[in-house]
């Protein structure tokens, strides 16, 4: 391999731990850090309004890590010795390889359903609820269902840098 392509493909690698320590990191400092500490310190429309500005900013982070981990995830995979084509599952590296793919994929559909459908709902049970209509069992529901996603979303993280370890390995 000449200069240059390994000097991309270093740079592919290195982006790709960048988006991985950024993505995991912000997940987990949310999921284990944030989230307890604004439910056990504030009342629950505080720490609600908390969570939706930190949110704010980590989604649009996290989607953006994602990207390049897509991106840079795509071209190293095509660079790997043990990569023979699209959906060629011939050994163990591919499939450790595929199965990271699903649960990543799994974890973009849940964090799409966190961005797009979840977190729009629970702003609008929190103006009802602040308009003086009732809202707090819908409320308890959403966040106890955006607590579990979250918690899976972590779960699926360590997943997923399991399976690469073992694609490293095979």
């Amino acid at each position: 391999m000449n200069a240059q392509p390994q000097l991309v493909l270093t740079l592919m690698y290195w982006l790709h731990m960048i988006g991985t320590v950024v993505w995991i990191g912000s997940l987990a400092s949310l999921t284990l850090l944030v989230l307890p500490a604004a439910r056990r310190t504030l009342n629950s429309t505080d720490a609600d309004n908390l969570i939706a500005q930190i949110q704010v900013r980590l989604q649009a982070t996290g989607w953006f890590s994602l990207a390049v981990l897509t991106g840079t995830g795509l071209f190293q995979m095509s660079a790997s010795p043990s990569y023979q084509g699209f959906l060629a599952i011939a050994n163990p590296w591919a499939v450790a390889i595929l199965l990271k793919h699903l649960a990543f994929g799994l974890m973009i559909l849940l964090s799409a359903y966190l961005t797009w459908g979840l977190g729009p709902a629970k702003r609008r049970a929190l103006l009802r609820q602040s308009g003086g209509l009732d809202a707090a069992d819908l409320l308890a529901r959403l966040r106890l269902r955006e607590r579990w996603i979250t918690v899976l979303n972590l779960v699926i993280a360590a997943v997923i840098l399991a399976f690469t370890a073992l694609a490293r390995t095979s």
